[in-house]
């Protein structure tokens, strides 16, 4: 990989993995409901790709419901499991999001696991199980089951949209935005209270978490991550990618004071090296849909 090329993949990662820690300040920290910080997120983001929104993706139908699993209910998920989980614990539970994908392609698309696949799988779910765990008596994470169901839902929908033809990546970012905001916007509306008091409560910082999280996440660092899917091979750029969950640790550890002890170095070891043996092995699915953005 040329030099620029990998810096560019640097600054993605570390995109990703700072937007798990805003996301973790907004709705955590300066108590953003977490459906309407979605719908901001995304009503943005449907704003600045509403000009690569048609021609409509066939079927339509498939498009919304890939959209609204990727974008809504992915996001919306997530945002509700960080006002409890560290992101962390969250980046490595997310990581789920791998072996369920490789599951599904099993059962949905005929694809078939080899042994090695198969311990990375296991591994994986034993690594996330291991940080969900809360070993203090045998109650588990309220927050980070949020997050799996999170990957769950990224999952199905990356299933879904191996289904359908090929789509250009700001199209795709249009049609994310459009099927999500309005389920948000009204679960925000339904099942939230003091929305608008707690965004401008807090400020400029708020507006400059959206920004970041719509634009330089969603449209600026997909699009380039696309970009370095068209030039290199999916086994090269996979593990690489795992820079983003390593990221979110550190950043995660500087900024919002995660902990992390024993037990999660253990489950994020685990889990990781899970993701790598699934990332080196080949597969049809989509290098996209394999390692995903996690916030």
């Amino acid at each position: 990989m040329a030099a620029r090329d990998f810096a560019v993949l640097v600054l993605i990662c570390l995109a990703w993995g700072m937007s798990n820690v805003v996301s973790k300040v907004v709705v955590g920290h300066w108590d953003v409901p977490p459906l309407a910080f979605a719908a901001v997120r995304f009503v943005l983001v449907a704003a600045v790709t509403l000009p690569w929104l048609l021609p409509a993706p066939r079927p339509l139908w498939r498009i919304l419901l890939v959209g609204l699993l990727m974008g809504g209910g992915n996001f919306a998920l997530l945002f509700i499991g960080l006002q409890t989980a560290s992101p962390s614990a969250a980046a490595i539970v997310v990581q789920l999001g791998v072996p369920i994908t490789t599951l599904l392609s099993v059962a949905v698309l005929g694809e078939r696991i080899r042994w090695r696949r198969g311990l990375g799988v296991l591994l994986t779910m034993i690594g996330a199980l291991t940080v969900i765990w809360n070993p203090e008596g045998l109650s588990l994470s309220r927050g980070l089951w949020f997050v799996a169901a999170a990957a769950a839902a990224g999952s199905v929908g990356a299933i879904l949209l191996k289904q359908m033809e090929e789509i250009r990546p700001l199209q795709f970012q249009a049609w994310v935005g459009f099927a999500s905001l309005w389920p948000l916007a009204a679960g925000s509306l339904l099942f939230e209270t003091r929305q608008w008091e707690a965004m401008l409560g807090a400020g400029w910082g708020f507006v400059a978490a959206v920004i970041f999280s719509a634009l330089i996440v969603s449209v600026v660092a997909h699009t380039a991550y696309y970009g370095l899917i068209q030039r290199y091979e999916a086994n090269l750029l996979a593990p690489l990618t795992l820079m983003t969950p390593l990221a979110t640790i550190g950043l995660g550890v500087l900024i919002t004071g995660d902990r992390f002890d024993t037990r999660m170095a253990v489950g994020a070891a685990l889990a990781l090296l899970g993701v790598l043996i699934v990332a080196l092995r080949r597969s049809h699915i989509a290098p996209t849909l394999l390692v995903r953005e996690r916030a």
